[in-house]
């Protein structure tokens, strides 16, 4: 597999958390799981329609966005990939999509479904560009274009909620998190789900996850054991449970299979803000 990062322009770095270029060989399984991550993830797949499933209704289009979710979006890797993947902070679904990160949540889309037309314009756009540079270039363009400045502010209460939750690795309750904000544990998981799509609650539990996945991949790779106490599951066993539940399977399957593949490339380290 070959991978091309990519560094965005200064307007998108609030919105991008990172882009890559990708190509990729057809899996010997047949079928890559797209992990759970504090990031929305946009692809345009170049070869052929891209094949979703397992985050809601299944989808098979050249270009798809998905909102964070809490299980693995089964990717078709029956046939080769090659295409372009940006990793997007929350604040993204307003400011480049025009709705709520909310109404991304658990589901991975059609970007025609969001963009309208102008998706179709933007894959043969990518598939007739030479190189690497021109793609970037395009796709940058027309994330530049999409931009507004009436993006829906975020409270600075959600903002600082959400630091929290990454600087700890989740290892933080909502009743601490409200009571540091100054408002109700209600109204801090509303207002949470609403700017990011997930209550705190549930971006924790994907925030111990990244820190878990951060250790695994780490070549100098700690017992199971260890990682849980580390990243704060009460045992092995638990955290063998939180794996199987987000990943959709064991810790030794993944390793076997899926490391490394691009649609987990989403860096898991730093804490883009919401805002």
């Amino acid at each position: 597999m070959s991978l091309v990062s990519h560094a965005v322009p200064g307007p998108l770095r609030p919105f991008v958390a990172a882009a890559h270029g990708y190509r990729a060989p057809a899996l010997p399984t047949g079928l890559h799981r797209g992990l759970p991550s504090r990031h929305l993830t946009l692809v345009v797949e170049l070869a052929a329609p891209l094949r979703v499933s397992g985050t809601g209704p299944a989808v098979a289009a050249h270009a798809v966005v998905g909102g964070l979710h809490t299980r693995p979006a089964l990717i078709d890797a029956t046939r080769p990939q090659d295409g372009l993947q940006y990793a997007l902070t929350p604040l993204a679904a307003g400011a480049l999509l025009g709705l709520p990160a909310a109404e991304l949540a658990e589901r991975t889309v059609q970007l025609a479904d969001v963009l309208g037309r102008a998706t179709d314009r933007l894959v043969d756009d990518l598939a007739a560009a030479p190189g690497w540079f021109e793609r970037f270039a395009r796709l940058d363009a027309a994330l530049l274009d999409r931009l507004s400045g009436r993006v829906a502010p975020v409270p600075p209460e959600v903002r600082e909620a959400w630091r929290l939750v990454h600087r700890s690795a989740g290892r933080c309750r909502v009743e601490d998190l409200a009571a540091h904000v100054g408002w109700s544990r209600r109204h801090l998981s509303e207002q949470f789900r609403l700017a990011t799509g997930l209550p705190p609650k549930q971006a924790a539990r994907i925030a111990r996850f990244e820190a878990t996945r951060r250790l695994l991949v780490d070549p100098q790779r700690l017992p199971l054991a260890e990682v849980a106490a580390r990243c704060g599951y009460a045992d092995q066993p638990h955290l063998a449970r939180e794996w199987r539940a987000l990943a959709g399977c064991s810790v030794g399957t993944w390793l076997r299979e899926e490391l490394p593949f691009v649609q987990d490339g989403a860096p898991v380290g730093g804490a883009p803000s919401p805002a």
